[in-house]
């Protein structure tokens, strides 16, 4: 379990665990650093002066049992003119609390071990109270002896000085790997998107290889992937073009022929078997060919799912006029595709659904990174262990939707094919309306 949550709490891009990579050595190290000089020079400083002060005490104890109490006050003024910042007042009758002294640990053990080596009497220090005094406490016969000391002459008050000078330089060096890292993490994250790109289908004109030896070998590495992907997909359609010519020519000598030979059953069905291999014919070289040669531009989707319906409604009206076709898109769908061929991906999926039922419900809406294209019908729809065989290539399934009805079995591999060229795919499922549901998935 904890492996699991350290795996979902590290970064997941290459900048945040480069990141990750420098920053942690480097706070930790600072972090230990900071603290073991930090706390030695501030102990070691503190020790050091905090026992010039306790000797000066010290002398005030002694001068006070020199002296006597009387002539000890009328002195008091004069030797703290001359203790630089520490100020000494006898107090008759008082005692020192009888509470455990407010103080840091080492001028507790500083002051208590050098004035009971000294002096030998109590001591009560009060180092939190004020700002900018330490009040110092010596138990004598008669009273109390209060020495008012200034904070710097008893302890280090500049280390945080220090500290902050160590965490200033530490984040402007920060900063600079930061920007470096930025730098080289930037030409990863144009190649990534350039790839992204190509896989929906958009081309990228502005990518140059830029970074880090590495980073443009694998740019350059990409660009000639690209270049060998389109020079094939141009060979595949310029040689599809060569033989739709040479097709087409026999083809329409054999339906002239035919057209002059008279009307008998045999000359009825060779003219059937010629418009099917010229159908054939068609779907096969639109299969083929799919995207080759159309850009991608910002389409607005609902308006292309309004003209794709009416179109079909306006062949379905010429068959059938019975047969009615819904549009529903949610929302203003601006997406970035090759229009024609979406046009030609929903129009196959649409006359799909009205080839097999009476209504057909054409719908559009987005969820978070994904536009939805639906095509839903009210047909006998596709057994769910056939789905993925619908969309074989020529592939007609043996019973329900494709059995008599004219086609060829490539509707469905066409849009799929265009789909999968917009870097998207389609799902087929239950419908709503109780037939097929053909739902298009494209990336924003």
């Amino acid at each position: 379990m904890l492996r699991g949550w350290f795996r979902r709490s590290m970064p997941r891009g290459l900048f945040g665990r480069s990141l990750l990579i420098i920053v942690v050595p480097m706070v930790v190290l600072q972090a230990f650093v900071t603290y073991l000089l930090f706390d030695r020079q501030w102990e070691t400083v503190t020790t050091r002066i905090s026992r010039g002060v306790a000797a000066q005490i010290a002398l005030f104890v002694q001068s006070y049992e020199t002296m006597g109490p009387e002539k000890f006050i009328e002195e008091a003024p004069k030797l703290g003119e001359t203790s630089f910042g520490l100020h000494p007042v006898l107090k008759r009758g008082e005692r020192i609390p009888d509470t455990e002294s407010p103080a840091f640990n080492v001028l507790k053990q500083v002051f208590v071990r050098e004035l009971s080596s000294r002096i030998g009497r109590p001591v009560w220090i009060d180092s939190t109270s004020l700002d900018d005094e330490v009040d110092i406490r010596i138990q004598l016969d008669g009273g109390v002896l209060q020495v008012m000391a200034e904070r710097k002459r008893v302890m280090s008050t500049n280390t945080h000085v220090w500290v902050l000078w160590m965490i200033g330089t530490a984040l402007i060096l920060l900063s600079v790997a930061i920007l470096f890292l930025r730098n080289q993490i930037r030409p990863i994250e144009r190649l990534a998107d350039a790839a992204e790109a190509l896989g929906k289908g958009r081309d990228v004109p502005d990518f140059r290889p830029s970074g880090a030896t590495e980073v443009r070998r694998a740019a350059l590495a990409f660009l000639d992937m690209r270049e060998r992907i389109l020079r094939f997909v141009q060979q595949r359609t310029d040689m599809l073009a060569g033989v739709s010519h040479d097709l087409r020519t026999p083809l329409t000598r054999m339906k002239l022929e035919l057209a002059m030979m008279g009307n008998s059953d045999d000359i009825k069905a060779l003219k059937s078997d010629v418009e099917e291999m010229e159908r054939m014919l068609e779907e096969y070289l639109a299969f083929a060919r799919g995207q080759a040669g159309e850009g991608a531009v910002n389409t607005d989707i609902g308006q292309l799912l309004t003209d794709v319906a009416a179109s079909a409604q306006r062949k379905a009206d010429a068959k059938e006029p019975r047969r009615v076709i819904d549009v529903d898109v949610n929302g203003d769908l601006v997406l970035e595709v090759r229009p024609n061929a979406l046009r030609r991906c929903v129009m196959n999926l649409v006359e799909n659904a009205m080839r097999h039922g009476t209504h057909a419900q054409v719908s559009a809406s987005r969820h978070d990174d994904i536009v939805e294209i639906a095509v839903d019908d009210d047909g006998p729809g596709i057994r769910a262990e056939q789905r993925e065989e619908a969309f074989r290539p020529f592939h007609r399934l043996d019973t329900g939707r494709t059995l008599s009805t004219g086609g060829v079995g490539l509707g469905l591999a066409i849009a799929r094919d265009i789909a999968r060229g917009h870097g998207g795919d389609i799902i087929l499922s239950d419908s709503k309306l109780g037939g097929l549901r053909a739902a298009v998935r494209l990336p924003v």
